[in-house]
Order: structure tokens, then C-alpha cells, then sequence
């Protein structure tokens, strides 16, 4: 299959218009990791609000240090690097469930996809996993450095699927998706939520209210694996003010959560 490459002179070219929040977004044909690249970047202290998208990862990761592969050119497999200037610590952990919130609006705007969210930030089609993310914390400090990948299937094939659960806008119907605009799109959502946010105070009141209207796992009978072994099941109530899942009496952090029905 004959592969488009990215627009990387379109997405440059846009942090001079709808890209502005971005210091600048670049595209290389490959690297190991681009959150790795981007935490490596960190240790600049003027480094901010920067984008690095790779046609191809060769040691792409995802929670619990799974690999993430796919085909060149046929995901988007992207990293941002910003800075929570005075952000309280402990809402931190809120940043990668905004950015699954940017990613599900921004995949329904520019494509159509009736994507949704499974806690804590994999982002569902029919119950599939079209995207990952991972969030890392590059420095801390008053004004924490934080590098959140994201790894969202384009154009990948049945056959070319890392896991039998996985999907691709493709294979959710979309014949042919721009990955150039699906990218604009993600990046124009992450930067208005992380503007509101900001101007809030770092308040979660409104970002939480839109994570939970998004998050199909809160209703859901679950089953949690958590570190260590231990194994609960329940109803997903909701998620609390650290961002964690609260299944009956217990606020889950941590863990590999099944849905035990469907989603919907």
C-alpha cells in the first residue's frame, strides 16, 4: 500500500496561524521514540510547547512499556512537550486525560468517527482501540515539563493490526483519511483545552465534566488488574479528582481495566 507522507511544511507553516500555541512542530521520517526525543529535549528550560511527529517509530511505546508499531506512514505517532507553569501536582495527572479528550473531538471533527474514551486515555471505536497515549514527566519543579504521545492508527490493514482488539480509521470506514488534517485537528483541540485549563487556575471542574461525558467506562461493570496481582471487579462510578477510576469503594490509579460488556 502506497502511503502519503505528512504535510510537514502545511503543519510548520500553521504555527504562524491556527497552530500559534505551539513554539513549533516537526516532522522527521523516523526515530526511536518521539517522547523519548522530547524528554531528551527537556532539559532546555526554554523548551515549550513543542511537537515532534515521526513517520515511523522503531521503539514507540505504550503503557506498561508495551510496544507500539506499526507500518511507516500509516498512524500518527506523535509527542508534545508543554509546561504547567504553577500547576498544583497533584491535578497533574490530568493532562493526559485532556489530551484524550483533544484526540476523541478531534477524530469525530475531522473525520466523522464516533470515537470515545476507555479510562484512563485509550480512545475507542465499537469498542476497538484506535489511539494510545502516554504521558511522562520530563522535569519538575514550579513549572513541570510533561512529553504526551499519542499513537492513533490511519491506515493500517487487518492484517497489519498489532493486536486483534486494535482498529484503524480505515477499518472504522473512513476510505481516505488526511492524516495532515486528523494531526491539525488533534493539536488545535489539545491547545484551546490546555488555554481553558490554564486560564482556570488549573481548576478541573470543566475539563473533568468533559472527560466523563466522553469516558464510556464510567457505567461499565469492569474488571481492574492492578499492580501487584490483585484483581477487582465492579462498576465504574466515575472518576475522582485525581483523575483515578473509582470502582465501588476503591480509587484505581493504576491497572489493566476489560470492560465486562459492551460500551454502550
Amino acid at each position: 500500500m502506497e502511503r502519503s507522507p505528512l504535510d510537514a511544511d502545511l503543519l510548520a507553516r500553521n504555527v504562524d496561524g491556527e497552530l500559534r500555541f505551539f513554539s513549533a512542530v516537526e516532522v522527521v521520517e523516523s526515530t526511536g521514540s518521539t517522547n523519548a526525543d522530547l524528554v531528551a529535549r527537556a532539559a532546555d528550560s526554554s523548551a515549550d510547547r513543542l511537537v515532534l511527529i515521526a513517520e515511523s517509530q522503531e521503539r514507540g511505546r505504550g503503557r506498561h512499556d508495551r510496544q507500539w508499531v506499526s507500518p511507516p506512514r500509516a498512524q500518527i505517532a506523535m509527542s508534545l512537550l508543554v509546561r504547567a507553569r504553577g500547576i498544583d501536582p497533584a491535578v497533574l495527572g490530568w493532562l493526559p486525560l485532556l489530551t484524550g479528550v483533544a484526540v476523541v473531538d478531534a477524530v469525530r471533527a475531522a473525520t466523522g468517527v464516533k470515537a470515545i474514551l476507555k479510562w484512563p486515555n485509550d480512545v475507542l471505536v465499537d469498542g476497538r482501540k484506535l489511539a494510545g497515549i502516554l504521558a511522562e514527566i520530563a522535569a519538575v519543579g514550579v513549572d513541570p515539563a510533561v512529553v504526551v504521545g499519542v499513537g492513533l492508527n490511519v491506515s493500517l490493514t487487518e492484517a497489519e493490526l498489532p493486536v486483534s482488539h486494535a482498529t484503524s480509521l480505515v477499518l472504522s470506514g473512513v476510505a481516505d483519511p488526511d492524516r495532515t488534517a486528523v494531526v491539525t485537528a488533534m493539536l488545535r483541540e489539545f491547545a484551546r483545552r490546555f488555554i481553558a485549563w490554564e486560564a482556570a487556575n488549573w481548576d478541573i471542574t470543566e475539563l473533568a465534566a468533559a472527560y466523563r461525558e466522553r469516558c464510556s467506562t464510567i457505567g461499565s461493570e469492569v474488571r481492574a488488574e492492578l499492580p501487584g496481582g490483585e484483581v477487582i471487579t465492579g462498576v465504574a462510578t466515575g472518576v475522582d479528582e485525581h483523575g483515578r477510576l473509582l470502582i465501588g469503594d476503591r480509587a484505581v490509579s493504576a491497572g489493566d481495566v476489560t470492560h465486562l460488556r459492551a460500551e454502550y
